[in-house]
């Protein structure tokens, strides 16, 4: 279960960062308030996740899906460069991300 909630905090998190692009320095009142509500869900999730998980851990993989997810998002909604160099680091911290369930 703490997996779990840790995973739906990485996608809260994912929410919030993204969502900062859209509040256009927090003058539109419903990103805003979406990507405020992102923030605590994902912070709260955190942690209830760290009760059970090694906090070292649970923040890795919590930051970890995070930028990976703002990060692909970022490509796919913004426009950023999908540059085969950046994709590659991506999987570096995919790869680090499994790694660290597989010896929590």
């Amino acid at each position: 279960m703490a997996w779990f909630l840790l995973f739906l905090a990485g996608l809260f998190e994912i929410g919030w960062a993204v969502g900062l692009k859209y509040t256009d320095g927090f003058t539109r009142p419903i990103p805003t308030g979406l990507t405020l509500i992102s923030m605590v869900a994902s912070v709260l999730l955190l942690g209830l996740a760290v009760k059970t998980l090694p906090m070292g851990t649970a923040y890795a993989v919590w930051t970890g899906i995070g930028t990976v997810g703002t990060v692909l998002l970022g490509i796919w909604l913004l426009g950023d460069p999908a540059t085969l160099v950046r994709l590659f680091c991506i999987g570096l911290i995919v790869a680090g991300i499994a790694g660290l369930k597989l010896v929590a």
